[in-house]
């Protein structure tokens, strides 16, 4: 399964707030994002249907090892995107919004070379 941009900007964020607390519940998600519980509901249960993230019987969320992966990759990107912006002169918040559009489409090859050239 292909995922949206959606899904890649749900899993980071689960790996963000698993960076920050063992317990990351889908209303911490919601909160995080700014989305309605619908919206994250439908999001957890078609990511867990990839196979992307399990919930205890809790209802706290983790990521299984492949989305781990893509959200580790995605968070990466986010980060060094940022950085880039920023030492190009961008204020924090505009770089870090412009680096989460752009962390989605920008291909592997052209992310290694900024990667390279920053020596991130």
């Amino acid at each position: 399964m292909r995922l949206q941009e959606s899904g890649e900007m749900y899993l980071e964020t689960i790996y963000i707030l698993s960076q920050k607390s063992r317990y990351v519940r889908a209303i911490d998600v919601g909160e995080y994002m700014g989305y309605s519980k619908p919206s994250v509901s439908r999001a957890m249960g078609l990511l867990k249907q990839g196979g992307y993230v399990v919930s205890d019987d809790d209802g706290y969320l983790s990521l299984t090892a492949s989305g781990r992966e893509i959200a580790a990759k995605i968070y990466e990107r986010h980060t060094v995107l940022t950085d880039l912006l920023v030492r190009l002169g961008v204020d924090e918040k505009t770089a870090a919004e412009d680096a989460c559009r752009i962390e989605h489409v920008i291909s592997e090859q052209s992310f290694q070379a900024i990667r390279r050239h920053i020596g991130a």
